[in-house]
């Protein structure tokens, strides 16, 4: 469930980044194999593995564990000579697991080979020993697998290269991505990922690194990380940054924890209530409960702003109790929240901390440092505003960026004790440093554009978004501006009017904008009814228009079905997207032509999208779940 359709009210979920790239890898990887390679794999592993758990025991080395598939773990009953056979192995490139208490841990994988063992052994004292590859394995009988798995036709036909190759450009082929169109999302920040920036991690330095490696041998890796650390200390205005969250919402949780810890640390162990306006993510509240905090919902005006009042009174009234306001800036409707050194100074006053949601961080990159003007802790998306891949879910990187006074509680590591603050509130992902071999991207982006860059990547990014509200005026009015009329970096089109007026929901504009090839922007929030657009500076202009003339179109064509020219029931919004199987079919009875349907505008000629599959009834699909596997029943013969 995306957040921004979490009920506050019943919110217990706070994910927003998922990990469904990293997901995607993974099944990429069976799908190549298939499960006869990973069979074979898996057994190459296991075989090793035994013939390593052999030559240790055949030295009189004392396993602490009989049964094992890939991991064995050598009990040397003293700590010295544990430290020795660590120290050998380094000797050989080869990290093993120190306990700290006399026993040394091995784990082996696809890529080790006959060599390593034999270097292993030898770490432990055993020369030129005979490797036993026919030595009992590890795994008990009874826990052998006799089933098949991975039975789908998808696992069974890409073998080689060139086959997973041309498999992987057909899936492409069927997803409106950035590499096709503007993906014009609110709120999501859907930015160039530069080559530039994604090439250094594909190399072993950074790729290959585990996340516990020993700090001598990662001092490069090291080095980046506290440089990308002060960057963005520089950009925002903290005082010092932690980069273990690995998404947004993750990053909330963690300030917040934070917040509380510090709460806490002053005697204020009664303050347990978190302000959150209206109009915030749904991650807020779920992460306000996560923390331990009972959260108050704050008012917004007309104008989508906060409402100050109704902040002084609630303030007020738990003042006693107050931990924290969760204020998102720019707002979650687009504008720059006029009033927001004065609400911080409520909080303040209130004896509360400020929690500030960076989600829209790329409307103040260079032009305003959130540090400066009150919040006293902050998340920064990096798979947003600084370039990591934010597509398919993830992987996501949401630091936290804080004043000096909340530095001791800084997320840590009961493995590196050099991660997190002096008095950190613990671990909230495993590693150290979050998703470390993704920092890379950011790093090279925040390197490469320089300060002068990244302020005028964000001027570009307001400009587009305040040109798209205008062009679009007159046609759809957008709900929510400054006093000045602008908004920041997106903006919310009301498409109501088309709906009272024609009977053309928002679904129907959303899946007709596939048919002129784009993404919609993001559909119902905050606001029901209302698409969010946020065009990025990625965009040049001539993307910009070429949106603005599919959005006119669409209006236009509500207007015929509003005049009568088509039914209500049968026309080209209610109907979209349009795939190629139904406009080649010989079949055609709909009241518009075929090229209304799939070539509504001349561009389209040149280069078109088709959607790989025509109108969802979205309601239907998340009450019925469609499964594509092999029927159930072809698992019962299985069985039989």
């Amino acid at each position: 469930t995306r957040e921004q359709h979490i009920r506050r009210e019943k919110a217990t979920s706070n994910i927003c980044t998922a990990q469904v790239l990293l997901a995607n890898i993974a099944g990429m990887y069976a799908v190549y194999h298939g499960p006869e390679g990973l069979k074979r794999i898996a057994t190459n592993v296991q075989r090793l593995t035994a013939a390593l758990a052999a030559g240790l025991k055949s030295a009189g080395v004392t396993l602490a564990n009989e049964t094992f598939f890939d991991t064995v773990t050598a009990d040397l009953g003293d700590k010295g000579k544990a430290d020795m056979v660590i120290a050998a192995a380094r000797a050989k490139a080869i990290n093993l697991r120190d306990f700290g208490d006399g026993r040394v841990g091995m784990a082996l994988d696809e890529t080790t080979d006959e060599a390593d063992v034999q270097d292993v052994l030898a770490a432990f004292g055993v020369s030129d020993a005979q490797i036993d590859l026919n030595a009992p394995g590890g795994i008990p009988k009874a826990l052998a697998r006799t089933s098949g798995f991975l039975d789908h036709p998808v696992f069974h036909g890409h073998r080689s290269e060139t086959g997973m190759m041309r498999y992987l450009r057909k899936l492409e082929g069927k997803d409106l991505a950035l590499n096709r169109a503007m993906i014009p999302l609110g709120s999501c920040t859907m930015k160039l990922n530069a080559a530039a920036e994604m090439i250094p991690i594909t190399w072993p330095e950074f790729g290959q690194i585990h996340p516990f490696a020993p700090a001598d041998q990662v001092q490069g890796y090291k080095e980046m990380i506290d440089d990308l650390e002060r960057m963005l200390c520089e950009i925002t205005g903290f005082d010092a940054v932690s980069l273990q969250p690995n998404a947004g919402s993750q990053g909330e949780y963690a300030g917040l924890l934070v917040i509380r810890a510090y709460h806490q640390a002053r005697g204020d162990t009664g303050r347990d209530v978190c302000l959150i306006p209206s109009s915030a993510h749904g991650t807020n509240p779920a992460s306000a409960v996560m923390a331990g905090m009972k959260v108050v919902v704050v008012a917004c005006d007309d104008h989508g702003n906060v409402d100050v009042a109704d902040l002084k009174a609630k303030a007020e009234a738990h003042k006693d109790a107050l931990a924290a306001l969760m204020v998102t800036y720019p707002s979650t409707h687009g504008v720059f929240e006029e009033a927001i050194e004065e609400i911080c100074d409520v909080i303040h006053a209130a004896g509360g901390q400020v929690y500030m949601d960076g989600a829209n961080l790329q409307a103040m990159v260079g032009l305003c440092r959130p540090g400066t003007f009150g919040p006293d802790v902050a998340h920064m998306n990096l798979h947003k505003t600084f370039c990591i891949p934010h597509g398919g879910g993830g992987p996501g990187v949401g630091p936290i960026g804080i004043k000096k006074h909340l530095a001791p509680y800084l997320p840590g590591s009961p493995v590196v004790p050099s991660a997190g603050g002096a008095e950190t509130v613990g671990a909230v992902s495993a590693a150290p440093w979050g998703s470390a071999s993704i920092l890379p991207i950011s790093w090279a982006y925040i390197a490469m554009m320089g300060g002068e860059g990244l302020m005028r990547a964000t001027q570009i990014a307001i400009l587009n978004a305040n040109y798209v509200a205008k062009r679009l005026a007159g046609y759809y009015d957008c709900l929510y501006t400054g006093k000045h009329g602008l908004v920041a970096h997106e903006c919310i089109i009301d498409t109501r009017p088309l709906k009272d007026d024609f009977g053309i929901t928002v679904d129907d504009i959303a899946k007709r904008l596939i048919d002129y090839g784009f993404h919609a922007p993001t559909m119902s929030w905050p606001v029901a009814g209302t698409l969010m657009v946020e065009p990025t500076e990625s965009e040049p202009k001539e993307e910009l228009d070429r949106f603005v003339e599919a959005m006119i179109a669409i209006a236009e064509e509500a207007k015929k079905v509003g005049a009568g020219d088509w039914p209500a029931d049968d026309n080209p919004l209610v109907n979209a997207p349009h795939t190629v199987d139904t406009v080649t079919s010989d079949a055609w009875a709909h009241a518009y032509s075929r090229q209304q349907a799939a070539f509504p505008v001349p561009g389209l000629l040149q280069d078109k999208y088709w959607s790989p599959v025509g109108r969802v009834d979205n309601v239907y699909g998340d009450r019925h779940v469609v499964c594509t596997c092999p029927p159930l029943e072809a698992y019962e013969d299985a069985a039989d």
